[in-house]
């Protein structure tokens, strides 16, 4: 068993690891609170699943099938997008270039033409401020319907892996993975993709804030033998090299949003607060977000205490009296003493 930080891990070579709890909820109604948020609410969202198909023949595979050994069959076929973590703009990482356009609504722009992003809740330049005339149907209090038409261009390479059952001439049987790097398509030829939408846009003729229009997407991909048959899709060559014949489907799935900002009322059991991990020399240390204010917390409030008037706790948070005004103690046992935390 290791132990760092406080975090115990059942097994010490293990490769993956769980999260901290940060909220937790003991069943007393008592403390939940109402808490004001200023969010993005979303007003409409469509969802898209599209496929695109590429074929590949004769596509080579690494490393060579060992000599003496035969293939006797195919165990697993896996596809995993290419990426490359030190190089965002490598050509061989597997892009999606979405474009998209719409009629009924404009997309505002600048003085050079340019089309306005707003930071969107992905922390990215990656929301579009939407303007239309909605007031046909204003007084009808219903939204405006906004078509769209989007292009996905997809370009990059996808990684295939391929175990093989492998038997030698003794009937030994052991597992062999070849794997090879397909390319899906270029800058220059990219796959494109291409649907229709239609997405409801609220009226903002009394709001502080115009609509907002926020698009992403996601890919997959899967692979199989062309035929589905070992013996006609691979072929072996004298000297253990492997090509195969493929069909690889890239799978994106697509969500468009229209989003407003607003504020609204949540319940809340108080504010995350994480495990601290250190070997504690100091004897304070800072705090990294503001302290909840409750209504008890007040000075109107101060003249609370605690039901047990022996107790050495006083029912009042010292917060709420900061030039010790107020005395929830006096007349108690425990006179003249500031009023501590409250537990």
């Amino acid at each position: 068993m290791s132990c760092f930080g406080g975090r115990v891990s059942q097994d010490l070579y293990q490769n993956c690891c769980n999260a901290n709890v940060l909220c937790e909820f003991n069943g007393d109604l008592s403390s939940v609170v109402t808490e004001p948020i200023y969010v993005q609410k979303v007003y409409d969202a469509v969802l898209f699943n599209l496929q695109g198909m590429k074929t590949v023949q004769n596509q080579c595979f690494t490393p060579r099938i060992p000599q003496g050994h035969r293939v006797k069959r195919v165990i697993d076929i896996r596809c995993r997008r290419s990426f490359n973590p030190d190089n965002v703009e490598d050509p061989s990482n597997l892009k999606l270039d979405v474009d998209t356009t719409i009629s009924g609504a404009t997309f505002l722009r600048n003085g050079a033409g340019d089309e306005i992003t707003v930071v969107g809740a992905d922390g990215n330049f990656s929301e579009k401020l939407l303007f239309a005339d909605t007031s046909s149907c204003d007084d009808k209090c219903m939204g405006t319907p906004v078509f769209g038409t989007q292009n996905i261009s997809i370009t990059g390479n996808v990684i295939i892996e391929i175990d093989l059952l492998l038997c030698d001439s003794c009937n030994n049987e052991s597992v062999f993975t070849i794997c090879t790097d397909v390319n899906i398509a270029d800058k220059d030829h990219p796959l494109v993709l291409t649907n229709f939408f239609e997405i409801c846009m609220p009226s903002a003729i009394d709001t502080a804030f115009l609509p907002r229009f926020t698009e992403f997407c996601n890919s997959a991909c899967e692979a199989r033998l062309a035929t589905n048959n070992y013996g006609r899709d691979l072929c072996i060559g004298p000297d253990g090299n492997v090509t195969g014949n493929l069909i690889i489907a890239i799978c994106v799935t697509c969500e468009k949003k229209i989003v407003v900002p607003v504020q609204i009322c949540v319940l809340s059991t108080g504010f995350a607060q994480a495990a601290v991990q250190q070997n504690a020399i100091c004897t304070t240390f800072p705090t990294l977000f503001p302290n909840q204010i409750k209504p008890c917390d007040t000075i109107e409030n101060c003249g609370e205490i605690c039901e047990d008037e022996d107790s050495d706790v006083c029912g009042c948070d010292d917060r709420c009296d900061p030039c010790n005004t107020c005395d929830p103690c006096e007349g108690s046992s425990q006179r003249g003493r500031r009023p501590q935390p409250r537990r």
